[in-house]
């Protein structure tokens, strides 16, 4: 199937100046245009799927464009785009754990607080040993109270 670029910049969330603009930088190099028309085909959408994860992954356009011509190389350039992806990877990565120690403090902190309105204070749960926590509130607290890991880049 094929789609416009109207069809294609609405669910993409997209404006279509900006699939203009990718398609100037030829990140769409088999796009078709009939009668003038610019038309996505299923290799497009990928396209531009992969390209929008790289954008939130931290990539600019040129690094994506070269990875773009570096696909329509083939296989022998397979290390280069491994090693396109090993930085971000590590970045969404530590990302990620500094996220789910965000969302363990939050966790803690609404069971706490959850706690406190059951007891009408907080007296009980400051002399509150990790141990005698629930296990699973435990392990968000322990999370949320470990030293952060350091970057080594």
């Amino acid at each position: 199937m094929e789609y416009t670029i109207g069809q294609v910049s609405a669910p993409f969330g997209l404006p279509v100046s900006t699939l203009r603009y990718y398609h100037r930088q030829r990140l769409f190099p088999y796009m078709q245009r009939v009668s003038g028309v610019r038309r996505f085909g299923e290799q497009e959408l990928e396209a531009l799927r992969v390209i929008e994860c790289l954008k939130k992954s931290g990539l600019e356009i040129k690094d994506i464009k070269r990875f773009m011509e570096w696909c329509a190389q083939g296989s022998g350039i397979y290390p280069q785009r491994r090693a396109l992806f090993q930085k971000p990877r590590a970045a969404a990565e530590a990302e990620i754990a500094r996220m789910e120690r965000v969302l363990d403090m939050l966790k803690f902190k609404c069971w706490y607080y959850e706690q406190a309105i059951r007891d009408g204070g907080e007296e009980r749960l400051a002399a509150m040993r990790p141990e005698d926590m629930p296990p699973d509130i435990r392990a968000d607290y322990e999370n949320t109270h470990r030293p952060a890991e350091t970057s080594t880049s």
